[in-house]
């Protein structure tokens, strides 16, 4: 006996509205969240993909996360997360992951590994040579041919991202002008 598409559905949610006005509670599966995180360490954080906040629960074995999901009390995402907050889990557990300081100097063709206190220092000679470089005092004005007192670095730009909190960006921004940076970006604008 053959079944028509539309058979089929009327027979699926009729069988589903009886299962729903039957008022009977279902039984707990191995898949109820109740189950999977029992046991395990949880704690609330917020995702760092975008400046939204969602608000997640990672729960953790071992220090080793082994569960991410959105958090149903959080009162920005109420437990729904995007497919990147989603996406969380292969993101902290991957072995692909770097979790060094990996260099490859100009014309190598390999990469090497370095401290973290070496890679510090070289950002921040890196700047400091490029300021020291690019640093303008003054400026002519074409107009009127006055000479103006400037005092910016035009080598050097900073970009901000979206995982960064209001805070973050406050301090960060105080940083570039305190450099005399004047090219801000941010990555919500590009």
């Amino acid at each position: 006996m053959a079944i028509s598409r539309r058979r089929f559905l009327q027979s699926g949610a009729l069988a589903a509205a009886g299962v729903a006005l039957s008022g009977k509670q279902g039984e707990a599966s191995v898949d109820a969240p109740e189950m999977r995180t029992k046991g395990l360490k949880s704690s609330t954080t917020i995702c760092p993909f975008c400046a939204v906040g969602c608000g997640l629960v990672v729960h953790t074995k071992n220090g080793k996360v082994v569960n991410i999901e959105g958090d149903p009390q959080h009162p920005i995402n109420e437990g729904s997360l995007c497919p990147k907050g989603g996406a969380l889990f292969q993101i902290a557990n991957n072995e692909r992951r770097l979790q060094k300081v990996m260099y490859r100097a100009p014309g190598s063709d390999r990469w090497e590994e370095k401290s973290w206190d070496w890679a510090l220092d070289r950002i921040a000679a890196r700047m400091k040579e490029t300021r020291d470089r690019t640093f303008k005092t003054k400026e002519i004005d074409k107009k009127d041919n006055k000479e103006y007192m400037v005092n910016r670095v035009e080598g050097m730009t900073f970009l901000g991202g979206a995982g960064l909190d209001n805070e973050e960006c406050y301090l960060w921004s105080k940083f570039a002008r305190a450099m005399g940076v004047v090219n801000l970006e941010h990555q919500a604008r590009l």
